[in-house]
């Protein structure tokens, strides 16, 4: 059954909130993976890491299918006074964002994604990153030790960088790390994560 996403928002069911940006995306800016540019989030859901970056200078769009994840990003960033466009829509099926984006950052949006519509996902990054772009991901990670049911989706290393690189992209580095902390039915774990930096190939590979 497909998940009501913004149910899980208006109930607070959503674990992987942490209301902290995450640490993978602080790293890629410190170690200068990326400099301030256009943004583009896809499932910023409450707008925590939109808000970090247009805080460090960068000119955000985020992308949410939530109502209710928006609603409370749009009052978060006013309260930061930050100015980010927020955008409710299927990340599969985008309205015109305008020109591609030199970053892209994704924390968990794939990994939901591959499994109901992965063709229309792919097309999706192959329009938005821009050639030379950096598109930043964190997934699920098979080599968890949990239940299936437990944490986010989970993916093979293998399969990421198959389903991810295609014709378009070029893997730079793929890490295993963890997300925050969550907790579900009273026990409290970090999901284990893969972390995957793509380069948009300037032209696609013949």
């Amino acid at each position: 059954m497909e998940t009501d996403w913004n149910q899980r928002y208006i109930d607070e069911s959503t674990p992987w909130d942490s209301g902290e940006p995450s640490k993978e995306l602080t790293r890629a800016l410190d170690q200068k993976l990326i400099e301030p540019c256009r943004v583009l989030e896809l499932g910023c859901g409450t707008g925590t890491n939109a808000i970090f970056l247009a805080r460090a200078g960068f000119s955000v769009t985020a992308v949410d299918l939530s109502e209710e994840a928006l609603r409370q990003a749009r009052s978060k960033a006013e309260a930061a006074g930050v100015d980010i466009e927020f955008i409710q829509a299927d990340v599969t099926a985008l309205p015109d964002l305008g020109e591609a984006f030199p970053f892209v950052f994704d924390r968990g949006t794939y990994h939901v994604v591959r499994e109901i519509n992965l063709a229309g996902f792919i097309e999706t990054i192959s329009k938005v990153v821009a050639p030379g772009g950096i598109y930043l991901v964190m997934t699920g990670n098979a080599n968890e030790r949990v239940h299936k049911e437990d944490g986010p989706p989970k993916v093979r290393a293998h399969e990421l960088c198959r389903e991810l690189e295609g014709e378009s992209f070029d893997l730079l580095r793929m890490e295993e790390t963890v997300f925050h902390k969550v907790q579900i039915d009273g026990r409290v774990f970090e999901p284990l994560a893969w972390v995957a930096v793509f380069r948009r190939r300037e032209s696609p590979r013949i």
